[in-house]
């Protein structure tokens, strides 16, 4: 089903046009930032069914409301992103032995708790030119905000770095993410597994106001062994559209998980608010 989706999107992107460097509902980041002191604020829905938290061993259908990120432009070239939400609700559909399942403090047919917080600097090094696709940076750090008691958290520090390029080609922008993540073991505070990330998106523009995107954005486990608790190899492909009138865009989307331990299916719808907030010396 995947794989339909993604040839239909990429024959809807051929015949769009020129499309900005712009997120929701992707998670594969553009090299471009938002630009010197503007501020991009973005807050959203999210449903996932057929969530597997292999960690708590509790599988159900998951409610994000909101998602919210913000953005800060610190110079042409740079910006700091703040991203994470207020309440994730479980509907439990199973629940299994598991690493910490015997930590859990779930007592019905459901749990909740906030998002983990994720801080992040992203960078242009490179310019995109005629010829030339631009290139750019990206590190974050995931903060254990969401509790293992609840099922939904790991109680870990992670670390995230990616090279970011991005090119447009007459009407269609292709941006990729190839990176690595250094992922904390929730079973052994002595032990780390370190993955490889990616993304891959493409955008277009339907009508003056209007995108289509598609993605494929994931993490890969390279361990000959096996993963260690709660890096398992992981990967959603995303489709969906974006309207803007004025300094406000309107995104929907559909996913679907391309692991067994990925959700089936799910949708998220959100706004995003830009506006020039300060001037950068």
């Amino acid at each position: 089903m995947a794989s339909r989706g993604l040839i239909a999107a990429l024959l809807l992107l051929s015949c769009a046009g020129p499309a900005a460097a712009q997120q929701r509902p992707l998670t594969t980041e553009d090299p471009e930032s938002i630009g010197a002191g503007r501020v991009l604020f973005e807050g959203g829905f999210n449903y996932a069914r057929d969530v597997d938290y292999t960690v708590s061993g509790l599988t159900g259908n998951l409610t994000s409301i909101p998602t919210l990120g913000l953005s800060i432009g610190v110079s042409s070239i740079a910006e700091v992103q703040i991203d994470g939400g207020l309440y994730n609700h479980l509907s439990i559909t199973s629940a299994k032995p598991a690493p910490l399942s015997s930590l859990l403090t779930v007592t019905g047919s459901s749990t909740h708790d906030v998002s983990d917080i994720v801080i992040g600097t992203k960078v242009r090094l490179v310019p995109e030119g005629t010829a030339r696709p631009s290139f750019g940076f990206r590190f974050a750090t995931k903060l254990p905000n969401a509790k293992n008691e609840t099922g939904l958290g790991l109680d870990t520090t992670d670390f995230y770095a990616s090279l970011l390029v991005a090119k447009k080609i007459e009407a269609v922008r292709i941006v990729g993410n190839i990176g690595s993540g250094i992922l904390g073991d929730p079973t052994n505070g002595q032990r780390q597994n370190d993955v490889l990330t990616y993304g891959f998106s493409i955008a277009g523009v339907l009508t003056p106001r209007a995108e289509i995107v598609g993605e494929v954005n994931g993490r890969a486990n390279l361990r000959q062994d096996g993963p260690l608790p709660g890096s398992e190899t992981r990967g959603l492909f995303t489709v969906g559209g974006r309207v803007t009138r004025g300094a406000l865009r309107w995104d929907a989307a559909v996913f679907f998980g391309l692991t067994d331990i990925d959700p089936s299916f799910g949708f998220t719808t959100g706004l995003t608010y830009v506006f020039n907030a300060f001037t950068v010396p």
